[in-house]
């Protein structure tokens, strides 16, 4: 998504955080960029769902642990309720990483997840990598989370050609499809088509969630 140095509209941002100065910290940083601006911020996910409806922002970056309706509930009912192709991308924000708020988030369909002690250029790298479409995959933070609860009982992944599962273990590992591609010797475009049908396939909205389904299955293990 272009800024305005681009001609393009700035990204839309959302913040949800039931503390006031974390708020204003996470505005300030927001709308000191050109190409990114703070139109609505909520004290608690009732509240982040309501503003969303009504601003439809690009992206919300969303405390995960709020009082009343919490950042898991908050994403599930974004998600749920915006049309194909137009739900905002959510980036959870949270104190400690390995949290399983933080995991059940990203089941939920957040993008990625940042640390509250995170650096202000952090933020907004984040914000734009979102706004395009990318996930925010920290390969070794979701694998130490994937390890904290173990395979989920029952939980299969549907069949996968060899390239598919190729493909899947070097996204676990955290590469770019430009990596992958010359991991595996392959164009770009194609490796981008075998990531497309691996979502379609998991059902993943992102890399993240097709990585969570990976480890999940037993199909990566956090050793492996």
């Amino acid at each position: 998504m272009d800024g305005p140095a681009g001609g393009g509209a700035p990204v839309r941002v959302l913040i949800a955080d039931d503390e006031d100065l974390v708020r204003a910290g996470l505005r300030a940083i927001v709308d000191a960029e050109p190409d990114l601006c703070v139109v609505a911020e909520a004290a608690d996910g009732a509240e982040a769902v309501s503003q969303v409806n009504r601003h439809r922002p690009d992206v919300v970056l969303m405390d995960v642990r709020m009082p009343a309706v919490d950042g898991i509930a908050a994403t599930r009912r974004i998600l749920a309720a915006a049309p194909p192709g137009a739900a905002p991308k959510i980036v959870v924000v949270t104190t400690f990483e390995n949290d399983d708020y933080v995991y059940e988030a990203l089941r939920a369909g957040a993008a990625g997840f940042l640390l509250k002690r995170a650096r202000p250029e952090e933020f907004v790298q984040a914000v734009r990598l979102v706004a395009r479409g990318d996930s925010l995959l920290y390969p070794a933070a979701i694998r130490d989370l994937a390890a904290a609860r173990g395979a989920a009982p029952g939980a299969r992944l549907p069949e996968l050609t060899a390239r598919e599962a190729e493909v899947l273990r070097l996204m676990a590992g955290g590469l770019s499809n430009a990596e992958i591609a010359g991991e595996l010797h392959l164009g770009v475009e194609t490796v981008k088509t075998h990531v497309g049908n691996l979502l379609a396939k998991l059902s993943a909205r992102d890399r993240t969630q097709a990585v969570i389904a990976a480890y999940e299955s037993g199909f990566v293990t956090p050793g492996g």
